[in-house]
C-alpha cells in the first residue's frame, strides 16, 4: 500500500551554495542561498520511495549567508545579492523550479534518483544519489545535486567586466528527516 509525504521549509533543509569564480575570485563571496517556499512530495511503497516531486517558488529564494571576500557580507549586500539571483532565474517568467522522479533503485547507502530538473523553463535530465542514514529521533535522508546554470540558459551573474562570477556549477543540498 502506498502513501503520500510531504516535506518543506518545516520539516527540512533546502539550500543552494554557490561558488565564485574569475580572475578576482578571492574577493567575492561563496554564498548560500535558500527558498522560504518548497515542497517534496513523496509516494512511499512500504519502505522505499518510488516517486518524488519537487516545487520551490524561485522568488522566495534568498541569500542567507556567505563565506570568504575581503569583508564579512553585509545585510545590504545579501538583499542585492538575493535581487541579481532573482533577475539571473527571471523569477517573474519562470515562477517555480521543479524536479520530477522517473525512477528511483534502491543502492547500498540509500537510493538512485533519475527524473528531470526545469529551471527557468529548460527541463533537463538530473539524476543524484539519495542517501538515507539510520538515526534517532527519525530516520535522515541526504542529498547534494551539482547543477551548470548555463545548462538551464542562465548567465551566472558577475561583476567587474567579468574579473568576479558566480561560479557556474552550483550544488543543491537537501535534508529532511522521515
Amino acid at each position: 500500500m502506498s502513501e503520500s509525504r510531504v516535506i518543506d521549509q518545516s520539516s527540512g533543509v533546502l539550500e543552494v551554495h554557490t561558488g565564485v569564480a574569475g580572475r578576482s575570485a578571492r574577493l567575492g563571496h561563496r554564498l548560500v542561498l535558500a527558498p522560504t517556499t518548497w515542497r517534496v512530495s513523496v509516494e512511499i511503497d512500504g519502505d522505499r520511495p518510488v516517486s518524488i516531486a519537487v516545487t520551490v517558488d524561485a522568488a522566495s529564494l534568498e541569500v542567507v549567508s556567505g563565506e570568504g571576500g575581503l569583508t564579512p557580507l553585509s545585510a545590504p549586500e545579501r538583499a542585492v545579492a538575493t535581487a541579481n539571483a532573482h533577475r539571473s532565474l527571471k523569477v517573474k517568467a519562470n515562477p517555480s523550479i521543479e524536479y520530477r522522479s522517473a525512477s528511483i533503485e534502491p543502492t547500498e547507502n540509500g537510493f538512485r534518483v533519475q527524473g528531470e530538473l526545469t529551471i527557468c523553463g529548460t527541463t533537463k535530465p538530473c539524476d543524484f544519489a539519495l542517501l538515507y542514514q539510520d538515526a534517532e529521533p527519525a530516520p535522515a535522508l541526504s542529498v547534494a545535486v551539482p547543477v551548470r546554470q548555463t545548462d538551464f540558459g542562465i548567465k551566472p551573474f558577475s561583476l567587474m567586466m567579468g574579473t568576479l562570477q558566480v561560479a557556474d556549477e552550483v550544488t543543491v543540498v537537501a535534508r529532511a528527516t522521515t
